[in-house]
């Protein structure tokens, strides 16, 4: 071992207690916990049994107390409306109480669920603090999904307040949200018992009456409200991810071992001091909002940003520069789709130019693969240490990652980096035998996993086990691929089951399938995921008509494509799809759909002995070819 890395690394699996006891010496509680690490009544791994806290205290209170009031806590920035705004540590905590009065005085007590469909304004986050302030259990839904998305969702969280913006903006398009939400009620078996919305100044929604009341007004009635005193393992939020099969997953997030890992990795990962301005431009629909534009930077006494804007187009593509320079960002995180739009429209780095991004140290990427390319032009461009990073919204922090805060390795070109403390990651082959360096298979990790990570999905501890522990007893099963090197550096290299990832959003081309299967016109269909150059990924459609279908392939298209872009949302950006006469299948049946994906994305392929007919794969070439 010859640096701290190793040295800390090789502590936080040979005598986990005590390093992640250590770790959590480093936030305050009210009462420290009893057990480092102990398991729940259903078997499962728990961290920090017993300790008391509160993660709005953490984010605001503390830091008001210890001198950091008048320190700017969240810059808010939003090109799309040209609106500029600033709130100190003391600021943030004023509206997050005075809010956490208003969904008091609505009867929202610990333990309550509270659905969040907002964009990137203030008093969303605003809301999740206020939330977490007074036990209740936020679960934040991206603006762009649909009605029958955020339907699910009411549904499995039984939401007793819906909170939502009147409208969001991408780019020049006004987005209405009541309407979507409106809709998702009225689908929903379980009912809210009211919504609290924010009429914005470019779009005013109709409310109705006894059940749609005004944010603003129930603001300025509003008594604030203090902090309740949580338990360690008192959930946070649940935040939804695609699953291979089924209805989304509901990522639960517990306070204590969350804000320990969050601290820890601020510290470690990002080497992000308090004081030091951080910013992630995401969007708090995601877990990288959660973690990175939320809890984070506020736990760590960092300044962080709020962006209403895109990389591109908001107005141009020096847009994240100008934040750059304007807040004197330290450490900037984005995801590599946001990078390469900028390099497609500002390729010789003219817009760059016009910018002093002296300010900036690191940048992070993460959200889906980082291709060689496009890092490669990152650091041409930025003359910085660009660092790629890898984990998921069930870790909620990097599983692999080089380090800004103690020492950078040697970054590699298509490597994640190295493990994060506490992440005994291996990678292993159908038998479950660990691979050589070189060689691929799954990437998993050994258990217990390290605080933050999911302790479970909301009520279906059943389908928690067999998502994650079953396949490969002992281990959390990634659901990604990869390999290692001879030094330990691990590259992954895409999912080994049906999420796909577009732009950064994990979802599922099963669901899709469902979607285009429904039509009356279709027979049988295969969706998988195809590389593309912006976007990392996106779905592709094969599908085969019924032979007394009468509808123009055109027409076809147009309503697939309508369907699922109502269904799940524009996030999916589904808009190719093939009409074909056959899928290539095994003797058995089954559709080969890694076969489908090899073609698709013009990599070689093996065609196995069991296929039924390789003449069906010829159309399927021909199809691609004439797109």
């Amino acid at each position: 071992m010859d640096n701290q890395y190793d040295i800390l690394y090789q502590e936080s699996l040979m005598e986990s207690q005590n390093f992640w006891e250590k770790q959590a010496k480093k936030i305050h509680w009210f009462s420290f916990p009893e057990n480092i690490l102990t398991t729940d009544e259903d078997g499962m791994h728990r961290w920090y049994k017993g300790g008391k806290m509160n993660t709005s205290y953490l984010a605001l209170d503390y830091h008001v107390l210890h001198g950091r009031g008048q320190q700017i806590a969240m810059y808010y920035d939003s090109p799309v409306t040209n609106t500029k705004s600033s709130y100190t540590y003391s600021q943030m905590l004023d509206e997050v109480s005075r809010f956490a009065g208003v969904l008091k005085q609505k009867g929202i007590t610990k333990g309550d669920r509270v659905v969040i469909y907002m964009p990137m304004v203030p008093q969303a986050v605003f809301a999740m603090l206020a939330c977490a302030r007074i036990g209740a259990i936020h679960s934040v839904v991206f603006g762009g999904f649909a009605a029958h998305e955020l339907t699910i969702r009411i549904n499995d969280a039984r939401p007793k307040c819906i909170l939502l913006a009147s409208g969001g903006i991408e780019i020049d398009k006004i987005i209405p949200y009541k309407p979507i939400v409106d809709q998702a009620i009225e689908d929903a078996y379980f009912k809210p018992e009211c919504c609290i919305v924010l009429q914005r100044d470019f779009l005013t929604c109709d409310m109705k009456p006894g059940f749609d009341e005004d944010w603003n007004e129930l603001l300025a009635t509003a008594i604030p409200a203090g902090y309740e005193m949580m338990d360690s393992w008192d959930p946070l939020y649940i935040l939804y991810t695609s699953g291979t099969t089924g209805p989304p997953k509901g990522i639960v997030r517990d306070n204590g071992g969350h804000a320990v890992a969050l601290n820890t990795s601020m510290e470690y990962v990002y080497g992000a001091k308090p004081g030091s301005t951080f910013w992630a431009a995401s969007d708090i629909g995601w877990v990288v909002g959660h973690s990175y534009i939320v809890y984070a930077p506020l736990i760590r006494g960092c300044t962080t940003i709020l962006y209403e804007g895109k990389p591109i187009k908001t107005p141009d593509p020096g847009a994240f520069w100008r934040v750059i320079e304007e807040y004197g960002v330290n450490t900037f995180f984005t995801a590599p789709t946001a990078i390469r739009a900028i390099k497609k429209e500002d390729f010789s780095g003219e817009f760059y130019k016009k910018y002093n991004t002296d300010s900036l140290k690191h940048l992070f990427l993460a959200g889906e693969r980082t291709d060689v390319a496009t890092y490669e032009w990152a650091v041409n461009l930025l003359q910085k240490p660009i660092i790629d990073h890898w984990w998921q919204t069930e870790s909620g922090y990097p599983m692999l990652t080089n380090f800004a805060g103690i020492q950078l390795h040697n970054t590699k070109p298509g490597s994640a980096g190295k493990p994060m403390f506490g992440f005994d990651i291996r990678v292993l082959n159908q038998d479950h035998d660990e691979m050589l360096p070189g060689e691929e298979g799954a990437i998993l990790i050994k258990t217990p996993l390290p605080p933050g990570c999911l302790p479970g999905l909301w009520n279906d501890n059943e389908r928690f086990v067999s998502s994650y522990l079953q396949e490969y007893p002992g281990y959390y099963f990634s659901g990604d691929g990869g390999y290692k090197d001879d030094e330990g550096y691990i590259y992954i290299t895409g999912r080994i089951d049906d999420v796909i990832n577009v732009a950064g959003h994990r979802l599922s081309t099963s669901s899709m399938e469902e979607i285009v299967a429904s039509h009356s016109a279709v027979a049988e269909c295969a969706v998988v995921g195809c590389h593309d150059e912006l976007k990392g990924q996106v779905p592709v459609a094969f599908v085969v008509l019924k032979q007394n279908s009468d509808i123009s392939d055109d027409t076809i298209r147009e309503e697939l494509i309508f369907s699922v872009r109502h269904t799940i949302g524009a996030v999916a950006s589904f808009k190719i799809v093939h009409i074909v006469d056959r899928l290539p299948k095994t003797r058995s049946g089954k559709i080969l759909r890694k076969i489908i994906r090899a073609i698709v994305d013009n990599v070689p392929y093996q065609v196995p002995s069991t296929i039924e007919d390789i003449t069906v794969l010829d159309e399927i070439k021909w199809k691609i070819n004439q797109q």
